[in-house]
């Protein structure tokens, strides 16, 4: 059901014209929004490769490929995503910690 204006010719050409111009700006993909876009896609790729590399491949059988089974035989990034946890716990309390000197000081 189409929706209806009422008012004068003039006012349903602005309106119309503003809910054009808003559609056309909202479609457009500014430069930022593109950078914005990549650096999720980067993201979210290293995420997958981490987790590959972390969980899946150490649930698969032996790979004969050199690389995969390099990656698959590594326990550094399955002992570092655990220990990352208490590392993050002493940071913040040092950070909690300089702020209140800082402000009391």
């Amino acid at each position: 059901m189409p929706m209806s204006y009422t008012g004068s010719a003039s006012e349903r050409r602005s309106v119309c014209a503003s809910l054009a111009k808003g559609v056309d700006s909202e479609m457009r993909f500014s430069r930022e929004d593109l950078v914005g876009s990549a650096f999720i896609a980067f993201g979210v790729t290293l995420f997958v490769g981490f987790f590959y590399a972390a969980v899946v491949s150490k649930l698969l059988p032996p790979y004969e490929n050199s690389l995969l089974a390099a990656i698959q035989n590594d326990w550094y990034y399955c002992l570092l995503v655990p220990l990352t946890l208490p590392v993050i716990i002493v940071a913040v309390y040092l950070h909690w910690l300089s702020m209140k000197m800082f402000k009391h000081a």
